[in-house]
């Protein structure tokens, strides 16, 4: 099976297996156990807070380790609005997030927030002009992905942190899909608060980290909780972070392969570019707004699950969008977004590489998809 579906999960890193294995035998103390066996797990759960932190250029003060992206996009925004309520009650995202930012907010609602989300251009970036229109007197924060996992563009955190910075408005940032590819460093700087995950960069499933500057007050979800100083319960996953640590790192040194991915991008672009009657791609036209990694396209007048269906018959795995949707009876998150109407969003698939993508696997999954296009076209333009 040729794997290209990285944006979903990645595989477990070999080192980062290691790792889980050897502290799961040797290091399975409670970090919160005032003896020796607990003292050695909060030694190497502090060791893999300063670790994270330097990855990102922050105070380690700020890096709280949770189960996953969806419990840091959760904890972090209703915390961060709790926090704010005194200030307002408004609160900014876009109509392309995540299905966790979508749930924090939904929340958020029934507590007397109201929640503005914003579409996104043509060209897949949350629409600027109509994010300033949005803001009020009473917004207090805004939630904007880095990255869009089902098309890959790079929002513009930079021209929206300005925005927000003159109005004292708090900036959460879904920086997922980015953490691993992109150094976050800079983003990190500008944004209040940032979420990342495990599984998107070769670490374990079920460990992620959330950053909230120190300098915020936070108001716990949960009340009376004592695990990462009260940001969430239960007994940290030392192995699980520590195997995440060091996926996280691994892949930090492989940031340059972009370069690779790019090439692989143009190759598979080339080959279905010659057959414009049958695909739609959605893209960046500037290349420094978009990961090469994620390809979003449509196969005109076919429903994506079908051809993903097809593609898995013939020894290719994909996607029809983000994962946390698949199987539910809606569009796709980028579809919506971009205001794209309901038949051309039912044929939207997403293609993803990673490090075991290989140019001739490219070439194949390319071949492959041209070659169904094209036969289930063929009775179409007969009729």
């Amino acid at each position: 099976m040729h794997y290209f579906d990285y944006a979903a999960t990645t595989p477990l890193h070999p080192e980062a297996s290691n790792v889980y294995v050897k502290l799961s035998q040797a290091c399975y103390g409670n970090t919160s156990s005032l003896h020796e066996v607990g003292g050695k797990a909060q030694n190497i759960l502090t060791f893999c807070r300063e670790e994270l932190a330097g990855m990102l250029g922050v105070e380690s003060a700020g890096v709280y380790f949770t189960s996953g992206g969806t419990e840091s996009n959760l904890l972090s925004i209703i915390s961060l609005a709790k926090a704010n309520k005194h200030r307002g009650n408004h609160i900014i995202t876009t109509l392309g997030e995540h299905p966790s930012v979508d749930s924090a907010l939904d929340y958020l609602k029934e507590d007397g927030f109201t929640v503005t989300a914003i579409p996104f251009t043509k060209d897949g970036f949350v629409n600027l002009h109509l994010l300033e229109e949005a803001l009020t007197s009473d917004t207090i924060l805004v939630s904007v992905q880095h990255i869009n996992p089902e098309i890959g563009t790079i929002q513009p955190l930079e021209r929206i942190a300005a925005i927000l910075k003159e109005r004292s408005i708090l900036f959460h940032s879904d920086c997922v899909q980015s953490f691993g590819k992109i150094d976050l460093k800079p983003i990190a700087k500008i944004v209040d608060s940032l979420t990342v995950s495990s599984h998107k960069v070769y670490g374990p499933k079920g460990v992620g980290a959330a950053y909230i500057n120190p300098r915020h007050r936070l108001v716990p979800v949960f009340p009376g909780l004592v695990h990462e100083s009260g940001f969430r319960g239960g007994t940290v996953n030392v192995p699980g972070i520590a195997a995440f640590v060091t996926a996280a790192q691994l892949t930090e040194e492989m940031q340059n392969n972009n370069g690779t991915y790019s090439d692989y991008r143009d190759a598979f672009l080339k080959k279905i570019g010659e057959y414009p009657e049958l695909f739609t791609i959605y893209q960046s036209n500037n290349i420094d707004q978009q990961l090469p990694q994620i390809i979003g396209l449509g196969i005109k007048n076919v429903e994506g699950q079908l051809i993903m269906l097809e593609l898995n018959r013939h020894g290719f795995a994909i996607s029809t969008g983000s994962a946390c949707k698949v199987g539910q009876q809606h569009a796709s998150k980028v579809m919506i977004a971009l205001q794209v109407d309901l038949q051309n969003a039912k044929e939207f698939i997403r293609i993803s590489f990673g490090n075991g993508t290989t140019l001739e696997s490219i070439d194949a999954l390319a071949n492959a998809l041209v070659q169904i296009a094209r036969k289930i076209h063929a009775p179409i333009v007969k009729k």
